[in-house]
């Protein structure tokens, strides 16, 4: 009772509005803009792997090599084990080649990526896979080119798959954002760990975290509503 007091005190309370007020708005856009950029980056890595995944497989539509196939699985199995904060550590040699420095909202963007593309990688290879081979096989009997499979059949057919997926993909790389925190990353992950953990003021981490909830809760409802515009079997 004594803990929950001190945290709702009047002093706590206006504290925690001041910075309500004053910094959590700049920390909710760099964690919309550092969340925004590392997902298209992972996006543009992770499509094409997944696609390569499934066309280069065994029984594909242009299958590769077995030991490459193995090669790249074995990666991307690698970097999906390792947890977040272990690969930003790992990776502060790249980062700050690629960003000058390993502290600060952008340099968080690069462990970001790293983290997002293979598990985005798996998620387009999984919507891909849900496709129904006879489509497949009729545009390959029509004479389609492998390229022309890929972008005017298999993804167009299983978008509101690959809407979900990323969606999910988004809302993974939002909640790695917080965790970037710890390392000096921006955003409301360093406002809550700040104020929160290093400062005792629980009330702006609740703060903090109920605009990160919100922000999920958007991105989840914003990407549901496209995958059923586009579904259709939805359509009427």
């Amino acid at each position: 009772m004594y803990i929950i007091a001190d945290i709702f005190s009047s002093e706590a309370v206006s504290e925690a509005l001041d910075i309500l007020k004053n910094d959590i708005p700049k920390a909710a856009w760099e964690t919309f803009y550092v969340t925004a950029l590392a997902s298209l980056f992972s996006l543009i890595l992770g499509l094409p792997l997944g696609v390569l995944l499934v066309t280069g497989s065994k029984g594909g539509i242009r299958p590769l090599p077995a030991p490459i196939m193995r090669i790249l699985d074995v990666i991307i199995n690698i970097l999906r084990s390792i947890p977040f904060l272990i690969l930003m550590i790992m990776v502060f040699p790249l980062t700050r080649l690629i960003a000058g420095s390993v502290v600060g909202t952008v340099p968080s963007i690069v462990p970001l990526v790293i983290a997002a593309f293979p598990f985005v990688a798996r998620l387009v290879e999984s919507s891909l896979r849900e496709v129904d081979p006879e489509i497949i096989e009729t545009a390959q009997s029509m004479g389609a080119s492998p390229w022309k499979i890929v972008t005017r059949v298999m993804i167009p057919e299983c978008m509101p798959s690959l809407i979900s997926n990323f969606t999910i993909a988004v809302t993974t790389i939002l909640s790695y954002t917080a965790m970037s925190g710890i390392i000096g990353g921006g955003g409301l992950g360093k406002i809550a760990i700040n104020y929160g953990y290093y400062r005792y003021k629980h009330l702006v981490m609740i703060f903090a975290v109920i605009i990160l909830v919100l922000m999920v809760q958007i991105i989840q409802t914003a990407g549901t509503f496209a995958a059923k515009k586009i579904d259709k079997r939805t359509r009427h």
